[in-house]
């Protein structure tokens, strides 16, 4: 039996009430508030801030099962009671800390790194929550719970890591989906999974709404964000950046909002090393939110003050496409931890800063995309400074967003394409093809850029530079 303990507590501090995690419960039942998953800090700070990094070290990308997951590693941060046997994992986390050297040099930032959570099996960040829940679930309905099978609404990414994790599981999965807002790539993995799919004539939030309903029957578990077992997997992207960069917080960490638990997440993580003495500082978080769907945002201009649910407007981001996000509260509390910011981008702003970083060696997603802008908003305007080592959490792989990066070269989009690259069709002729060969130009939106070596920040067998 693990010396660790964790439990289910309510967010709001005049109450306080606690759940033990194998209880089905979401929402606080005496007050109505969110929970969250508290650790015993105590028994945590028993063991020294080096001994921890040493554990976390020798397990990182080990063999010895399952502490070679990014997630698991953690495992007395994440989820210390469950068995090892019933861990659903697909060694999820561990992913590439990319230096974005030609990137930044083009907006005038030499500390740019990319944290590329897309790199994971199901092509997305929601991996390390899913593998938690699904876990959680699973030593659930081995000590008798009633649960049949596990639901989500999404938006695409959720329920391609749900169907996911429940197949690896042997578990049913049920997905609600918004008709004919997600990409084919996304909508085909719960298909593929086997997941009940339910494609519903509605938003996010209406299936989001549904959702609530009908996992009110104690036999179909809910996976969303609202559920904080998520956010014990996801909190472990901070963790990661942290370790990757020798133990030392980075200055500034950007991450696109939507349902907003990913931005509560990434504040648990790091927030626990500070309290465990493994960091003496925290980063800056900002948000980064699509115009048409900026519920956050507006909130951030009136300063939390007030918060009222738009509809959201179909954007190019997709995956964060939501008007009245669950995790609004948990979000606003991390921000005003962290000193942080909230900055939108428009549909031209984000495709553009997509398509520039795919020049420079990536291959964004356009949720990627909005947070790319967003940086380049707040360089210019002097909130973020040149010389601050900043990351940009990208939540997903770019493959999954194909037709996107299609209209935006093809030029079928709502605004021009600034840095389209049109395939061009020539008869087979050598001719014809030293013709083309005398257009090429540098590989790069703005001016010719000299290549150099890493600065030596991040360890290089885990973070690649684009050179």
């Amino acid at each position: 039996m693990s010396s660790y303990r964790a439990w289910f507590q309510c967010i709001n501090p005049d109450c306080g009430a606690a759940y033990p995690l194998d209880a089905i419960v979401y929402h606080c039942q005496k007050c109505g508030s969110l929970l969250e998953v508290q650790h015993d800090l105590a028994a945590l700070s028993a063991r020294r801030p080096a001994a921890w990094m040493r554990l976390f070290e020798n397990r990182y990308k080990a063999n010895e099962w399952p502490y070679g997951s990014g997630v698991w590693g953690k495992k007395e941060w994440v989820l210390p009671e469950i068995s090892d046997q019933n861990v659903v994992s697909l060694y999820e986390g561990g992913t590439n800390l990319f230096w974005a050297e030609r990137f930044g040099k083009v907006i005038g930032l030499s500390d740019l790194w990319i944290k590329l959570c897309g790199n994971t099996h199901s092509g997305s960040f929601k991996d390390l929550g899913m593998t938690v829940l699904v876990s959680q679930v699973k030593q659930m309905i081995a000590g008798g719970a009633p649960i049949k099978a596990v639901a989500c609404a999404s938006t695409g990414d959720t329920s391609a890591a749900l169907s996911t994790y429940c197949a690896a599981a042997g578990i049913p999965s049920i997905v609600l989906l918004p008709r004919g807002k997600i990409s084919l790539a996304q909508l085909i993995q719960p298909v593929s999974n086997g997941a009940l799919v339910l494609s519903l004539d509605t938003d996010f939030d209406g299936c989001m709404r549904l959702v609530q309903e009908i996992t009110k029957d104690p036999t179909l578990y809910l996976a969303n964000s609202m559920n904080s077992l998520r956010v014990e997997g996801q909190k472990t992207v901070g963790i990661e950046i942290v370790q990757q960069f020798d133990w030392e917080a980075p200055d500034v960490i950007v991450i696109p909002g939507g349902n907003l638990g990913n931005v509560s997440a990434l504040g648990q993580g790091l927030l626990l090393m500070n309290r465990l003495g493994l960091i003496a500082k925290l980063p800056r978080i900002v948000v980064a939110q699509a115009e048409r769907a900026n519920p956050l945002y507006r909130s951030y201009l009136r300063n939390f003050e007030t918060f009222e649910p738009i509809h959201a407007q179909k954007t190019l981001a997709s995956a964060i496409q939501i008007g009245n996000p669950v995790s609004f509260q948990k979000a606003v509390r991390t921000l005003r931890q962290f000193n942080g910011m909230v900055e939108q981008a428009t549909e031209g702003e984000l495709a553009d800063a997509a398509a520039m970083g795919d020049r420079t060696g990536m291959f964004n997603c356009p949720h990627t995309g909005v947070a790319l802008a967003v940086l380049i908003k707040l360089l210019k305007a002097g909130e973020i400074d040149k010389a601050e080592r900043v990351v940009i959490i990208s939540t997903a792989h770019g493959l999954k967003f194909v037709e996107m990066k299609v209209k935006y070269h093809q030029g079928e989009l709502e605004f021009p394409s600034r840095y389209a690259n049109h395939p061009i069709e020539l008869p087979a002729r050598l001719d014809a093809i030293k013709d083309a060969l005398g257009k090429v130009r540098p590989n790069t939106p703005g001016s010719a850029l000299t290549d150099t070596g890493p600065h030596g920040a991040a360890r290089q067998d885990r973070a690649w530079s684009a050179s």
